[in-house]
């Protein structure tokens, strides 16, 4: 159970103890200390993010995505956050979400080192191709120093059948940082990104033969096959590397015992009731926005009016459903059952906005101005007892 945080004991600190912790393959108490710095600051985001790399590092990503979903809802986001994200969506197997959380990696910080290999990386996890290529080698070229840039580039390269190309990036790796060569091994969070590349080259390599001369075969990444078009080596006449060198064999020592979490440290209920908080402010504000478009409507002509109002009816209800669903991270029906017990005006307003939109397909089936303001007038209920339940 997480403890009260200490007297002058700043959330950082908390932060930096869980990473000593971690490093020792203790991640049960790494937790509890991140969760003890959770108490008074709830929304901090590398608090968050650090939990949604124990939960990670400890194979438990149901967890992790928990905790880098709302260490992501910062405005901006951090790079850590949506890095983590990302890891925990493609552990989770939902690599559409993935892939587009690592474009948007990508996307925002064009020159940022980190930002470059890691994305690339990423996004070759859950979407393997030409585009994770391209981000990959900038990688390198905005850190040619750093051996990282130059482990991901092997591992993409290696995941497209670039084994040429794999070789190089890998030689040139542990050329910058022997460590390169144990990173498999490592334990802990500090260095959880090199250990995730380092593992995947060593799945890839025991399939590819990376550490001979190449020309192996068969399918490396089961998502995605290589397109015949790109296994030449695009960067074979620039020749980045130069050098032909034998990669040293990877070791692999005896890892620490792990101890994981027992239970997630974040507080589901909360967490369950900030998602309904936010599918009813999507949904009750869709409905309003529709209801006064569909009554603006009826000035040029009251049947285009119902019919609108019968397809965007049909349209936000779905909406609504849909995202109610993706947000939870336990079953609608303990949600709301907990939600009348301990938080009405939350429950009444989540069940108002269910219901704001069967009004719209009724007035478009019956019409009638009184059907169109009753579903008015339930979605701006549900806005207003959003706001009652905070309190």
């Amino acid at each position: 159970m997480p403890t009260p945080m200490e007297p002058d004991t700043t959330p950082e600190e908390h932060r930096q103890r869980a990473l000593l912790l971690a490093d020792l393959g203790r991640y049960d108490e790494a937790a509890d200390e991140i969760a003890s710095g959770l108490t008074a600051a709830p929304q901090e985001a590398n608090l968050l993010a650090t939990l949604a790399r124990i939960h990670l590092a400890a194979d438990q990503p149901v967890e992790a995505l928990a905790a880098a979903d709302r260490a992501a809802a910062a405005d901006p986001p951090p790079i850590v956050a949506l890095v983590v994200r990302a890891m925990a969506l493609t552990d989770s197997r939902r690599y559409a979400d993935a892939a587009r959380v690592a474009g948007e990696i990508l996307s925002r910080w064009p020159e940022d080192a980190y930002a470059q290999r890691t994305g690339a990386a990423l996004l070759s996890e859950s979407r393997n191709g030409q585009e994770a290529l391209n981000a990959a080698w900038n990688g390198v070229r905005v850190a040619p120093t750093e051996a990282e840039a130059h482990l991901v580039l092997a591992v993409v390269a290696a995941r497209l059948r670039l084994f040429d190309l794999a070789q190089r990036a890998y030689g040139e790796a542990l050329e910058l940082d022997s460590a390169i060569g144990d990173a498999g091994s490592d334990v802990g969070i500090v260095r959880f990104e090199r250990r995730r590349w380092a593992r995947a080259l060593e799945d890839l390599a025991e399939e590819a033969s990376l550490g001979t001369p190449p020309g192996g075969g068969g399918t490396i990444d089961p998502r995605e096959k290589a397109d015949p078009r790109e296994k030449a080596d695009p960067y074979e006449k620039a020749d980045p590397y130069g050098k032909k060198e034998e990669p040293t064999p990877v070791s692999v020592s005896e890892p620490l015992e792990i101890v994981r979490p027992a239970g997630p440290v974040l507080d589901s209920s909360e967490q369950s009731a900030e998602s309904v908080r936010e599918t009813v402010q999507f949904g009750a504000g869709g409905t309003l926005v529709a209801a006064v478009l569909t009554a603006a409507m009826t000035m040029i002509s009251p049947g285009i009016s119902r019919m609108w109002a019968g397809l965007i009816g049909v349209l936000v209800f779905g909406a609504v459903l849909l995202w109610f669903r993706s947000r939870l991270t336990e079953p609608a029906g303990v949600v709301m059952a907990r939600l009348r017990r301990g938080n009405r005006p939350l429950a009444v307003a989540a069940y108002l906005t269910f219901v704001a939109p069967v009004f719209l397909v009724l007035y478009a089936a019956v019409g009638g101005l009184p059907t169109l303001v009753i579903g008015m007038t339930l979605a701006a209920v549900a806005e207003v007892l959003v706001v009652m339940s905070r309190r």
